[in-house]
């Protein structure tokens, strides 16, 4: 079961909720941290770091002495990572998209492998709970390779519970495509509600089950549930405004640590939303 826990936003307690599930499940249980561009799970789960590997993706390296300057790699690229002035080829790794095409289409075979640092994925254990973590290089723009990279790297008898980028955009796609569950976390607030409707509706063009998790509950108002209601959200948690919890967050502690009692109320979210998994698998085969 691979559950991944988005927001539209930042700050809404995703990274919360995904490590205090994680740590609830038990044993058979992975955290991968997907998003690179700024990972903290680490602030809670404190794994040790055992391992580590740089990740690098494809660009490309033109031979100019077996190059006819066709242009059909310039062609192709949509990107504009590779283009023709005059006789010359000029090559914008920082663009590339790694697609290869350039290397296809040319005729004269001029065009090799070449490589461009991503960033690097960490093995650790933290907590008793395995952790996998990617951090993207500094100044690279292209996050979504490393987070595949990432989710590659588990263990796939494992669960797994990723704790997926901010927002809507092509990280988060990444960090959720092929997830059994997309467990939602937002706030009661309007700004909370804009991005949870751009949230949500992403996770409906990928066609995934998922529900919602409402931090710091009992403030702001009640138009998150009333969405919810009229788009069959189901409301699976709700986190109270507590100083405990603000407390305990702002010193790197989980809720489950010092409230052992919402350990019993994850382990009960991750019933639930085993609940809603089987619940959709029934629906698509009926129809």
């Amino acid at each position: 079961m691979i559950i991944s826990v988005a927001s539209g936003k930042g700050g809404t307690g995703k990274t919360t909720v995904a490590t205090n599930l994680a740590v609830s499940f038990g044993s058979g249980c992975t955290l991968l941290d997907c998003d690179v561009e700024e990972p903290n799970a680490h602030l809670f789960l404190h794994p040790h770091i055992d391992r580590s590997e740089t990740v690098t993706t494809f660009v490309p390296v033109v031979d100019e002495s077996r190059c006819s300057a066709c242009r059909k790699c310039a062609d192709i690229c949509r990107f504009c990572a590779i283009t023709v002035i005059g006789e010359k080829v000029l090559v914008f790794p920082e663009l590339c998209h790694s697609c290869g095409g350039c290397q296809v289409v040319c005729p004269e075979n001029a065009i090799s492998d070449g490589q461009r640092e991503l960033g690097v994925i960490e093995w650790g254990m933290g907590t008793g709970v395995p952790v996998i973590q990617g951090r993207i290089r500094v100044g690279e723009a292209m996050s979504p390779p490393l987070i595949r990279k990432v989710r590659a790297a588990a263990d796939t008898e494992d669960q797994i519970i990723i704790d997926a980028p901010p927002g809507t955009s092509c990280p988060v796609i990444a960090a959720m495509r092929g997830a059994d569950f997309i467990l939602m976390v937002t706030e009661p607030t309007p700004f909370g509600l804009h991005d949870l409707k751009l949230a949500v509706g992403a996770v409906q063009m990928l066609g995934i089950p998922c529900g919602l998790v409402i931090n710091r509950a009992d403030m702001g108002d009640d138009r998150v549930r009333g969405y919810a209601l009229a788009e069959r959200l189901p409301i699976l948690l709700e986190i109270p405004f507590d100083r405990k919890i603000a407390e305990a967050y702002s010193c790197g502690r989980m809720i489950v640590e010092v409230m052992p009692e919402w350990k019993e109320k994850f382990r009960e979210l991750l019933q639930q939303i085993k609940v809603e998994i089987l619940a959709s698998s029934w629906r698509r085969k009926e129809r």
